[in-house]
């Protein structure tokens, strides 16, 4: 017995009847016509994915990633750029990156409060400027928490407390404005950053590491031996964040569009692969799965393709993920170990290889693989925008000036991003040491969360008492209760 079945007709359209949307497509006052409530649905759960990548991600991965006695300090580092950040950001900090322009790579300082701005068209998208607001301010947060894993377990709170607003003012804003504003001087030229393998991680790792040099380096005894506090509190971090670059990559278009959905595959098939590759890695010279080393591949791997994850076809996704779990892998475990001059800088998280140089090898490899009609997709326009290899497969003498243009931009705006958090982060730890200390006290750095912060991530104790000024002095030792039962002293 066989059945067939035929779909139902299509009904007409009576073309003498007058059209009328459903009433809950009307537009109104609280959704003018301007607005698609589909982009503005996708914008706000994008910027949700990636404010969580933050709170509670990396909150949760750098208190489990740390010592013990740090594992308090690292995670309010978080929490506090987190939430001072969105203070200055729509204080002053979004016009200054996305406002009108004062100079070529930087805006105009106007606020982000007023009723009126806030409800009008943002300057790209089809949603109001509220919903690309609160967009930006979770990539702005991110990349100062970013810094911070580069300063674990030494900086003086205090001096983290001012750092945090002072650079997001006089470097975050300039590379922001530079290469996505529409305005911008590198924006204009044709750089290619589709999500913020610039502005956010070479960004975050170059100002890490150039803070990190000025804060000095942990104890020695920190420093040789830091071992996670709890490897499982950190995946669950770790997951967060990569299932967060969902909303990172997906919502760089501003439209719920193809674009949207090619950046987000793109984006885990880099990752999968990047993480597989260092893992192997790991197996062929240390002879050991390391769920650290996997970690670290997934986010280099993240890393890699966030400045392509639109504008490169699939197969280069798998390519920038070889390259993502390898380049980085050599750089951590073989140069590092070998020059001196690497190792004089403490970089408690890698921040170094895992965003500077995965940013950095994802720009160039965006530069290499980008396609015409996917930037054509992402920017509107496909004139200024050709990848190198495209280039060559078209043969012109033109396609290939137009491939080569766009590796001298691309490697511009790298040299640009390097030279500016070098110089602004030096410029703002000096200006912060002249107030408060950048390190902190050898007691506090001996004890940890104790001294620094009165708090411990794990204050158990028998009779609820405190064995001594600081608990953290002692180790947790189990004895047998009078009733038997196991305590804690």
């Amino acid at each position: 017995m066989s059945f067939s079945f035929s779909p139902p007709s299509p009904p007409l359209f009576n073309l003498t009847q007058p059209f009328s949307f459903p009433p809950n497509l009307l537009p109104d006052d609280a959704s003018p016509e301007w607005m698609n409530k589909a982009d503005n649905a996708w914008q706000l759960v994008a910027a949700t994915l990636v404010g969580m990548q933050s709170v509670p991600g990396l909150i949760i991965l750098y208190g489990g990633a740390v010592k013990k006695k740090w594992a308090v300090n690292s995670a309010f580092m978080a929490l506090y750029a987190f939430a001072m950040v969105l203070v200055c950001w729509v204080g002053w900090g979004y016009r200054l990156s996305f406002g009108d322009k004062l100079i070529p790579v930087w805006g105009k300082v106007y606020i982000a409060l007023e009723q009126k701005y806030l409800l009008e068209q943002a300057y790209l998208g089809m949603f109001p400027n509220a919903s690309m607001v609160f967009f930006q301010f979770v990539f702005a947060a991110i990349t100062l928490i970013l810094i911070a894993g580069a300063v674990l377990g030494r900086m003086n709170f205090y001096a983290w407390m001012l750092f945090v607003p002072l650079w997001l003012t006089f470097s975050y804003t300039f590379s922001a404005f530079t290469i996505w504003s529409t305005e911008g001087w590198l924006s204009k030229m044709g750089v290619i950053d589709y999500a913020g393998g610039y502005v956010i991680h070479v960004s975050s790792g170059v100002a890490g590491y150039t803070a990190a040099y000025w804060v000095g380096p942990r104890l020695t005894v920190d420093r040789e031996k830091f071992p996670p506090n709890n490897i499982i509190m950190m995946l669950a971090g770790a997951g967060l964040l990569w299932m967060g670059w969902t909303g990172f990559n997906g919502g760089a278009p501003y439209v719920a569009s193809m674009d949207a959905s090619l950046a987000v595959l793109n984006t885990h098939v880099c990752a999968a692969t990047s993480l597989l590759t260092w893992l192997i890695l790991d197996i062929m010279f240390f002879k050991k799965p390391s769920i650290v080393g996997a970690v670290q591949g997934m986010i280099t791997g993240l890393v890699c393709i966030t400045p392509g994850a639109g504008v490169v076809q699939g197969y280069a996704a798998i390519v920038m993920g070889i390259c993502a779990g390898s380049i980085p892998w050599f750089t951590m475990m073989v140069v590092e170990k070998k020059l001196k001059l690497l190792q004089k800088v403490d970089d408690t998280m890698a921040m170094l290889h895992t965003h500077a140089i995965a940013g950095i090898l994802g720009g160039i490899l965006t530069g290499l693989f980008s396609e015409p009609h996917l930037c054509e997709l992402f920017y509107g326009s496909a004139s200024k925008y050709m990848g190198f290899f495209h280039g060559l497969r078209v043969g012109t003498s033109q396609s290939v000036r137009l491939g080569f243009r766009q590796m001298r931009i691309q490697l511009l705006g790298i040299l640009f991003v390097v030279v500016l958090n070098v110089v602004m982060t030096s410029l703002i730890c000096l200006f912060v040491r002249l107030i408060v200390p950048l390190r902190m006290t050898y007691e506090e750095m001996e004890v940890g969360d104790e001294a620094v912060h009165g708090e411990e991530a794990y204050a158990i104790w028998g009779e609820g008492e405190m064995v001594g000024k600081y608990s953290s002095y002692y180790n947790d030792i189990e004895s047998p209760s009078k009733s038997g039962v196991i305590s804690v002293e």
